[in-house]
């Protein structure tokens, strides 16, 4: 399948855990149905998700490629394949080479995996050099509780000031931090790899609400993308999992998709 996009065209992806308590199956579906450019396969408990094979045989049997892969690096997916972190990324930068995907999405590390915090930035930067998949590592939050706020990721959430090569944004994720992604986009600046679409009200609870039902400026972020000649993919990141059935599902994500492509069609230049 030609995996490469249009000359100046963002690609949209939707990501499988859209599709959620759905299956990974149907996250594929769902991105065929509504015209999405690919999806981002997040590696999970569901066997299709963490299985080549099964996955060559959806993008062949739908006509969507896997643009991008998440790994099992939340922590809901700790045990997933296996135990070790390192194990984890290599079999992800594995499964991305193989379905020709660019990037892999990955979190920081737990404060309490403590050897693999340490060697972090240098290991992710060792893997893109040896398997030339992107390792994009994403923005994330403090954990707030009764009050307080604690120390999950080492060295941070915010991957801002750390010598990592390539970042993603996510939105919702901002929005929790109590930070503004535009912001946030300008300051990662020629690392910005990858965008997770979604949005927050700045609420404590991670939300990934459809863009433009939250307070973050979205909307911003990709006509600021479509301006500078983004050369990374978006990918909708939507929790849909209280919707009343397949067809609220799909409503909300085709509400995503329309967003997306309204503000990244390209302003055109305005000239004297």
């Amino acid at each position: 399948m030609d995996r490469a996009p249009a000359p100046g065209r963002i690609e949209v992806g939707l990501s499988t855990s859209c599709s959620y308590p759905e299956s990974t199956t149907a996250a594929f579906e769902i991105a065929a149905r509504l015209g999405y450019d690919g999806v981002e396969v997040l590696v999970w408990t569901d066997p299709v998700s963490q299985d080549p094979a099964a996955l060559h045989r959806l993008v062949e049997h739908y006509g969507v490629p896997v643009l991008s892969v998440h790994a099992p690096t939340l922590l809901l997916t700790q045990g997933t394949w296996g135990r070790d972190p390192w194990g984890k990324l290599e079999r992800s930068a594995e499964l991305a080479a193989s379905l020709g995907a660019r990037t892999v999405v990955v979190h920081p590390p737990f404060r309490w995996q403590r050897e693999y915090a340490a060697g972090f930035v240098d290991g992710v930067a060792a893997l893109e050099d040896r398997t030339g998949v992107v390792m994009a590592v994403e923005n994330m939050f403090p954990w707030r509780a009764r009050g307080r706020e604690l120390v999950a990721y080492a060295p941070g959430w915010d991957p801002t000031h750390v010598g990592y090569r390539h970042l993603t944004l996510d939105c919702s994720h901002a929005a929790t931090a109590g930070q503004d992604c535009a912001e946030l986009a300008r300051a990662f600046g020629a690392r910005l790899a990858h965008v997770h679409l979604c949005d927050g009200t700045g609420s404590v609870k991670d939300e990934h609400l459809v863009p433009g039902d939250g307070s973050q400026p979205v909307a911003a972020v990709l006509a600021e993308l479509a301006r500078g000649g983004f050369g990374g993919t978006v990918v909708a990141e939507v929790n849909t999992r209280r919707a009343r059935g397949r067809a609220a599902r799909e409503a909300a994500l085709a509400r995503t998709l329309e967003f997306a492509r309204e503000h990244l069609a390209r302003t055109p230049e305005v000239t004297a």
